[in-house]
């Protein structure tokens, strides 16, 4: 009874606000009716993909909420984001696709030790989730240059490095939080195939067109 009351008062204080636009928003909930409403329109983005990759698929443009719900996840560490982007990211998967893992874009190290986590995880865990598809993390990443804020021809001339530490799933999906060139899917892709893969779905929450 004294913690249901001291929450109340809390919420009075300092009202729960959208961890996408800031909104004052109901207790307990991630997004703002608006910011909800937004992930659930129909403005998936399906291309053939980058090289070696098979079909790529994301579930909204980078820009207005789904910008915003991808920024705050990766540079606010606002993880309960994960979970709503994953929901928008599943419902954007054309339902023939079968697949067989979901496998996260890979972090560069010292990124993750900056962070403390890796947005490409959290949203392959929470697709695997929502999903019911095995987590198949099996892709690393070596060092090199940082891919935010290079230009389009220094990405997609320089590439990651990735590689498979075991055997890759046949058929695979590849998760990231934004596509923009596609020099890193492009990277896991053809890793993945190394290892094993013969079809590959990349899914993102957001394409930077």
């Amino acid at each position: 009874m004294r913690s249901s009351l001291f929450g109340q008062l809390a919420s009075l204080v300092a009202p729960p606000l959208c961890a996408a636009c800031e909104a004052t928003t109901l207790e307990g909930a991630v997004l703002c009716d608006a910011c909800e409403a937004a992930l659930t329109l129909p403005a998936r983005v399906i291309e053939a993909g980058p090289p070696a990759v098979d079909l790529a698929v994301a579930a909204a443009p980078f820009e207005g909420r789904a910008r915003r719900i991808a920024i705050g996840l990766k540079y606010s560490r606002r993880l309960s984001l994960a979970r709503v982007a994953a929901e928008s990211m599943v419902r954007a998967l054309p339902p023939a696709e079968t697949v067989d893992a979901v496998v996260p874009v890979p972090p560069g190290r010292w990124r993750w030790r900056w962070r403390g986590f890796d947005p490409a995880e959290e949203l392959a865990l929470a697709v695997s989730e929502r999903a019911g598809i095995p987590l198949g993390a099996c892709l690393r990443r070596g060092g090199g240059h940082r891919q935010v804020g290079r230009r389009r021809a220094e990405r997609l001339s320089d590439p990651p490095a990735v590689w498979a530490v075991r055997d890759a799933p046949r058929r695979a999906l590849l998760v990231d939080d934004v596509w923009t060139t596609g020099a890193t899917l492009s990277a896991c892709a053809r890793a993945l195939r190394e290892a094993g893969s013969r079809r590959i779905v990349a899914l993102t929450l957001a394409r930077a067109i």
